[in-house]
């Protein structure tokens, strides 16, 4: 039976790169696909993955009819047997209800790439009607780290360095370049964290500058005083005026018994 599967995960964790293998796995069976894509890092019309591989594909901007574009492309003759949407997470909630509409209507597996959340940890639209939608939710199984070694769930932008939770949803850059729009100032990057690093805006330049930071806990500089001494007072073991552990009975008088015994 044809699917609508989404594969999910944060930045970095190669969905795009599945995308890839999934294209080159299939045709190579002699399957023939349509690949889409949005706002992708190497521009309009391509597939690009951080490994360096790109291959073409049709950009699906904002009104873009998948189901139309299909139903014209197998009406003129033309095949698809499967669907590649990368970047599903731009999409419109009506053009994943398209992409559900291609496998109920035409028989024909989708395959959709994107990530879940914004950097203000909100859903995006697209990524939710594909939650709601999807016959098949995969998690990538390649988890992207953050820079305390803890898997990344969260993505993050920051603006010159410094990570921020207001702004407009999309952006387009990378997460090793900056990027711009226009109501972003210039400088923007992306960065992958954990649940805690993100609530604490803790990126690794952040916590970089934390490091080499001066101790802000106060430190006394004056000597510690050595002990007190004991004033004379013998110490376990020895007397001082009378029996101690481990000591000699006091001294018995002369002319006296031991206690329990009659003088001679």
């Amino acid at each position: 039976m044809p699917e609508l599967v989404f594969f999910s995960g944060t930045m970095d964790c190669g969905k795009s790169t599945l995308a890839l293998q999934i294209e080159h796995n299939r045709s190579a069976r002699g399957l023939q696909g349509m690949i889409f894509t949005r706002n992708d890092r190497a521009g309009e019309g391509r597939l690009s993955s951080r490994l360096g591989l790109v291959t073409e594909a049709i950009e699906a901007g904002e009104g873009f009819d998948f189901h139309s574009h299909l139903v014209r492309h197998l009406t003129a003759g033309g095949r698809t047997d499967y669907v590649i949407a990368d970047e599903a997470q731009f999409l419109s909630p009506e053009q994943v209800d398209q992409l559900a509409r291609i496998v109920d209507d035409l028989g024909i597996d989708v395959f959709a790439f994107g990530i879940t959340t914004d950097f203000r940890t909100k859903l995006f639209p697209g990524s939710q009607r594909l939650m709601e939608q999807a016959d098949r939710i995969e998690a990538l199984q390649v988890e992207a780290l953050c820079w305390c070694g803890a898997r990344a769930t969260h993505n993050a932008r920051t603006v010159s360095g410094r990570m921020v939770v207001e702004g407009a949803q999309v952006v387009v850059g990378d997460m090793t370049g900056p990027a711009s729009s226009g109501d972003v100032p210039g400088d923007v990057g992306y960065e992958v964290l954990c649940r805690r690093h993100h609530r604490r805006r803790l990126t690794a330049a952040a916590a970089g500058a934390a490091t080499l930071s001066p101790d802000v806990l106060p430190v006394d500089a004056a000597p510690v005083p050595p002990p007190a001494g004991n004033g004379g007072r013998a110490a376990n073991g020895g007397a001082s005026g009378g029996a101690t552990n481990g000591g000699a009975a006091p001294a018995r008088t002369p002319g006296t018994a031991p206690l329990g015994r009659p003088s001679s």
